[in-house]
């Protein structure tokens, strides 16, 4: 049971795991398995549960694959370790949110993350 909705932990695997997403597409747990494998973190992957099944009359719709992500350290937030400054990224620089999120492929520390802007694509 979490604390709340930010500090998510289950088990993954039958390891107690930190839940870093749930829902995510293949190319996004590429991407946070190899950040957090570089930041100490053991990563726990597994395919998110099937959506449940709509009454026999409706047409049936294959759900994209999906994946929950998970850390050992069941302690770990995200939202805590991203405003924290407690990642690091392949470069060695501190991961902010728009880098958790993938909207650039760089990060800017000189810029708050409350004065960033995004820059849609």
């Amino acid at each position: 049971m979490a604390i709340n909705k930010n500090h998510e932990f289950e088990e993954l695997d039958g390891i107690k795991c930190g839940i870093v997403e749930k829902n995510a597409t293949q190319a996004r747990v590429d991407f946070l398995k190899k950040l957090l494998t570089l930041n100490g973190f053991e990563v726990i992957v597994v395919p998110s549960p099937a959506p449940k099944v709509a009454p026999d009359d409706a047409p049936t719709v294959e759900a994209p694959a999906t994946f929950t992500i998970g850390v050992t350290d069941y302690t770990f937030n995200s939202t805590n370790a991203i405003f924290g400054r407690l990642l690091k990224n392949p470069n060695g620089h501190v991961v902010t949110q728009a880098y958790w999120l993938q909207k650039e492929g760089t990060t800017i520390e000189e810029i708050p993350y409350f004065d960033f802007k995004y820059v849609d694509k």
